[in-house]
């Protein structure tokens, strides 16, 4: 199948698997004539780019067509639909359209669901902060293809130091195969904190200042997250989505719910050693303080959204939070 769609907000990864794309496909004797990359937004550009790919490549290796950041999943006109059609049902065999987005695909345009039946189609979105079990399983998929093994204390260490940012991902564990060199064993959390950058700080790690009632240290996290370009938006998606499994843990264990199994089935959180620590993170609140949490996020998220100033909206936000999981007795 020589038609690909590959879409999301994760430009690193995405990146990352057109180059796989580019060195299994391509003869760099022949790269000139048989690679383009078009930023296909237009419709003269999208067409362009469908002409192009619809040619049998020069010499030896195949021909691979990039249209990068293209709208035709957005919207799309009946010319370029019927262009599209043509085009894939009479690509080469050995010649490879690749369309790349950061938006999801519409499931409801004709030219998705052309591309939805003809392509392989992969999503490359960051996993959401608050899924842990997530990142921590994207990290050792990641250090295996770098041929590294790390201790399981080590891979939760570059959970919470990277997070789901795969381009300092890949950059940490590049930094770690040097070090590692001839060296037999595992890489364990002294050789990571000594190599790794731990002063970046996360959203999540917020929400824990918060929920921790240490409002110096929340003001001081947030200023360093806008400093550091981190979006708002994610800020609070982050904050929302752990305060809600907080409060699912909190609502089962109050309800008498004894299984970890079932709070992590129930509470969305894939592993459920996880169960564990998040008992220990809700032990000084009630349901109650985390269930007032909540509108002050979802009012957050609304004010964000109308393109309030973000910096106060999310100030003011964290000390509401503060007052409310302070309202009773810790």
């Amino acid at each position: 199948m020589p038609t690909y769609l590959y879409w999301g907000e994760d430009e690193f990864q995405i990146a990352q698997a057109v180059q796989e794309l580019h060195h299994a496909l391509l003869d760099p004797m022949w790269l000139d004539f048989n690679f383009v990359k078009i930023v296909a937004m237009a419709d003269e550009q999208i067409i362009d780019g469908l002409n192009y790919s619809a040619t049998p490549p020069f010499g030896s290796g195949d021909r691979l067509t990039w249209l990068a950041s293209t709208t035709i999943t957005q919207k799309c006109s009946d010319t370029v639909r019927s262009e599209l059609d043509r085009t894939l049902a009479n690509l080469p065999p050995n010649s490879h359209l690749l369309l790349t987005t950061s938006s999801k695909p519409d499931g409801r345009l004709k030219s998705t669901k052309l591309l939805q039946k003809s392509a392989i189609v992969k999503e490359f979105s960051p996993i959401p902060p608050w899924k842990t079990d997530a990142i921590v399983t994207f990290i050792k998929k990641t250090a295996q293809n770098h041929q590294l093994e790390l201790t399981e204390a080590g891979v939760e260490l570059l959970a919470d130091t990277v997070g789901n940012n795969s381009r300092r991902l890949h950059m940490e564990l590049e930094k770690l195969k040097l070090w590692q060199g001839d060296r037999q064993g595992q890489v364990d959390t002294d050789a990571i904190a000594s190599l790794v950058n731990a002063t970046a700080h996360n959203s999540l790690q917020l929400a824990k200042a918060i929920l921790a009632g240490d409002l110096d240290r929340s003001l001081s996290l947030l200023a360093e997250l806008m400093g550091n370009n981190e979006a708002s938006l994610k800020i609070c998606a982050t904050l929302t989505g752990q305060f809600r499994t907080w409060l699912w843990v909190r609502l089962l264990v109050e309800s008498g719910e004894r299984d970890d199994r079932k709070i992590a089935e129930v509470a969305g959180v894939g592993n459920p050693k996880r169960i564990y620590f998040l008992k220990q993170e809700i032990r000084p609140v009630s349901a109650s303080q985390l269930l007032q949490a909540m509108p002050i996020l979802l009012q957050l998220e609304a004010d964000l959204k109308r393109g309030r100033e973000e910096a106060a909206m999310l100030q003011t936000a964290i000390v509401q939070l503060y007052d409310r999981l302070s309202s009773q007795a810790r």
